[in-house]
């Protein structure tokens, strides 16, 4: 490897480069049993993209990851991309149907697939849809490199796609975000100084590595802080509280269920997490007394909010680590540097702070475009503004507030009622942890809103239907209540308010 070029440093191979130089032996992940340091991860990262590329696989061809949060799927990500390839990531929640779809879609050359995973095969589905193009294991360091094979003509440099994301789909099928290696390194930098994620501290990876949340925001966060990176595999509120205890963990970032699980533990228990210092979270409603449960009951001394989206290579907004409670639950806090955010009407003009209209953002960070799908992507970049579909407000200090989704939208009677301004006075009341507003058909009045909620024990409807008239127009009030044991999510912990529509 001694002839290998010096990577562009716009890369995510640099940061893994400039990593094993600064801190050789500094633990970059732990998994289970398994440590694995910044000169490791390196070493075997290259020798698994030899493995690749010695099997003839081409640059820029696209590569599906299917797989678990650990150390392998690290691996595999890394050497895909030290081959000059493209990583499509695949969730594993992911029906053997939808992963077969997204790698059609997405032309895949090869389907690297962990072998089992609570009793699902991924590697024997993989090998039933994808056995025109290839499937490896998901354990690289038993890929054997070519002798032949190297990295030499392979770097790739910043403009390279670096990962084709698939879109949560929350509102419509998966789009494939092309997002670029500059992008990903950039607002990660950006994110780990917001954040103060640093070299002593060990972070919990509990968004899944298919999603951006966990291999940018997770993985490629703790290669450019120095931290180390501890992948969870799979989600249980005890283990992962055992985990945080048993190896100090000191960095969270997660969705709002997540902590809310957390509390709850800490809460029975009588006792916090005082390793942890730094949580991250991000939704449309972030209610008060989670952040203040965060605070008090589960002893993490830094709560912030984030707001971001694929298209937007992740992050775009952040509270910073001082903001009041207030601000947190109310706000996303503002752009980060090279992101640069309006809010405007339906022509496209901007409107004045306070003022509801949508969030369009323009920077690097904005995505190459959708796979494939030109008319789409001309649909949300114009001009060079990337429209986001979020509808928001902007206040005096230059605050962020996400109020809802175009799509979300409902009409009662030609009234406009955004779900998350009712979500947030639902979560305000005593006995709601948890909200979703969506609009049902209604003869009258075209749609009217109908309110699923989780609670920490049980609805009086009419209590909470009480509360909401105090505090909300008439139209706006939830004409019932729906109790829901959990609100359903993707991967990412977006609620899918397709499957609450009734």
């Amino acid at each position: 490897m001694s002839d290998r070029p010096v990577a562009d440093e716009q890369s995510i191979v640099a940061v893994l480069e400039g990593a094993a130089a600064a801190r050789p032996d500094a633990v970059a992940l732990v998994d289970g049993a398994v440590t694995t340091t910044t000169r490791t991860l390196r070493d075997e990262a290259f020798r698994a993209a030899e493995a690749l590329i010695g099997a003839g696989l081409p640059s820029g061809a696209r590569v599906a990851i299917w797989g678990s949060n650990s150390a392998e799927w690290a691996i595999a990500n890394l050497a895909v991309l030290a081959a000059g390839c493209t990583v499509v990531p695949l969730s594993v929640r992911a029906a053997a149907a939808e992963a077969a779809d997204l790698c059609a879609r997405a032309s895949v050359s090869l389907v690297i697939a962990e072998e089992e995973r609570r009793g699902r095969g991924y590697l024997a589905e993989a090998a039933q849809f994808a056995s025109g193009t290839g499937v490896w294991p998901l354990r690289p360091a038993e890929w054997r490199p070519s002798a032949s094979a190297s990295l030499r003509t392979r770097m790739p440099s910043g403009d390279d796609v670096s990962h084709v994301q698939f879109t949560s789909g929350t509102t419509g099928p998966p789009k494939g975000a092309m997002l670029r290696h500059r992008a990903m390194v950039a607002t990660t930098r950006t994110w780990v100084s917001q954040t103060g994620l640093g070299p002593e501290d060990t972070y919990a990876l509990v968004s899944p590595c298919s999603h951006i949340a966990g291999h940018k925001t997770g993985l490629l966060a703790c290669m450019v802080a120095g931290a180390t990176a501890v992948p969870v595999a799979t989600y249980s509120a005890p283990d992962l509280a055992d985990l945080v205890d048993t190896m100090g963990v000191t960095f969270l970032q997660a969705a709002p269920t997540v902590f809310h699980d957390l509390v709850a533990i800490a809460r029975a228990r009588s006792n916090g997490f005082p390793t942890v210092r730094t949580a991250v979270t991000g939704a449309a409603t972030i209610p008060p007394a989670l952040i203040r449960d965060l605070k008090e009951i589960a002893g993490i001394p830094v709560v912030m909010a984030a707001y971001g989206l694929t298209e937007a290579t992740g992050v775009v907004a952040m509270t910073a680590a001082d903001d009041p409670i207030d601000v947190i639950s109310t706000s996303v806090g503002r752009p980060i540097p090279g992101v640069e955010v309006r809010i405007v009407d339906r022509s496209g003009a901007e409107v004045d702070a306070g003022e509801a209209g949508e969030i369009v953002l323009r920077g690097e960070s904005v995505m190459a475009g959708y796979l494939d799908d030109p008319e789409g992507t001309a649909e949300v970049i114009r001009d060079g503004w990337l429209h986001t579909g979020d509808i928001g407000t902007t206040d005096a200090d230059g605050r962020l507030r996400v109020v809802d989704r175009l799509k979300d939208l409902i009409i009662v009677g030609g009234f406009n009622v955004h779900p998350a301004e009712v979500e947030h006075v639902l979560v305000e009341h005593a006995t709601v942890r948890e909200a979703a507003v969506v609009g049902v058909r209604d003869d009258r009045l075209g749609e009217v809103p109908v309110a699923h909620v989780v609670s920490d024990g049980r609805i009086d409807e009419e209590d909470v239907l009480a509360f909401c008239r105090a505090r909300l127009s008439s139209y706006k009030v939830p004409r019932r209540i729906v109790e829901c044991h959990e609100l359903p999510r993707n991967s990412a912990g977006k609620v899918l308010k397709r499957s609450l529509q009734c």
